[in-house]
């Protein structure tokens, strides 16, 4: 009975989680990590328990936002080829340095990113695509990188960094945005970072099927929503989850700080 009551938790958990995460284009281990480490997994083990599970993101979200065509499939490939390096290396040394200060920095950052989203109140409503010469290419694909290695080693928020630069550098709506980087960076770059931090530490491979069956539902419906309801929802759910994630960020950061 207890092994069924642990499953389902973690069912519920996962669904929630990537529920709101596919609304919001990030967010996901905001929930799903810190549930993680309080039942009971060192941080390395939940992170890359968690690193695994978040793969489903982008399968769900995939499957729905396919039946829309609407992806430019060059703009993919360059969102691949300028993220997944940093992504490698980012999941490559996150086992390996101290975390404190970064946390806590990219909480305030994250922090910041929200706000700044509900000060500018008609941001990402509407396509107005932009820099896509070869010198905006350059500095978007630079801090697409930057990003990249945030989320390789980071647990939470990096996928709200990637839509808001989308919004603001590229010209994105959110919806769309939202969509490259459920389908781009839940599922490539996660997979690479998954895999990156599992060859280093091993997951608690029986809690996975729970998580991936919830990952997989939640981020499939949170995708049809943000769909379905427009814009206004997905800024919306954006700026709430954006502000959330650093708050945490931010919490995790100084607790991690003050046991040094």
């Amino acid at each position: 009975m207890d092994l069924i009551l642990e499953q389902i938790a973690l069912f519920t958990l996962s669904l929630v989680a990537n529920t709101l995460s596919a609304m919001a284009g990030g967010g996901a281990g905001l929930l799903q990590l810190p549930v993680l480490l309080f039942l009971g997994l060192s941080f390395s083990t939940a992170l890359a328990t968690h690193k695994i599970a978040s793969v489903a993101l982008g399968i769900g979200a995939t499957l729905r936002h396919m039946r829309e065509g609407t992806l430019d499939y060059r703009f993919c490939s360059f969102i691949l080829v300028c993220g997944l390096p940093g992504v490698i290396l980012g999941a490559d040394i996150i086992l390996k340095i101290p975390e404190g200060w970064t946390i806590f920095s990219l909480g305030c950052l994250t922090s910041g990113l929200g706000i700044y989203s509900i000060g500018q109140r008609s941001l990402g409503l509407k396509a107005e695509p932009k820099n896509r010469d070869r010198k905006g290419l350059f500095i978007g694909g630079l801090i697409l990188l930057v990003i990249g290695i945030l989320n390789g080693s980071l647990t939470s928020g990096t996928g709200l960094f990637v839509t808001l630069w989308l919004v603001r550098w590229f010209g994105l709506d959110y919806k769309t945005a939202v969509t490259y980087v459920l389908i781009l960076v839940g599922l490539f770059w996660n997979s690479a970072g998954a895999i990156t931090v599992s060859l280093q530490q091993t997951p608690r491979w029986d809690w996975l099927p729970a998580l991936l069956v919830g990952a997989t539902l939640g981020s499939y419906l949170g995708a049809h929503l943000a769909i379905t309801q427009g814009n206004k929802l997905v800024k919306r759910a954006f700026e709430t989850l954006t502000v959330l994630v650093g708050i945490k960020l931010i919490g995790d950061g100084l607790q991690i700080l003050a046991l040094v």
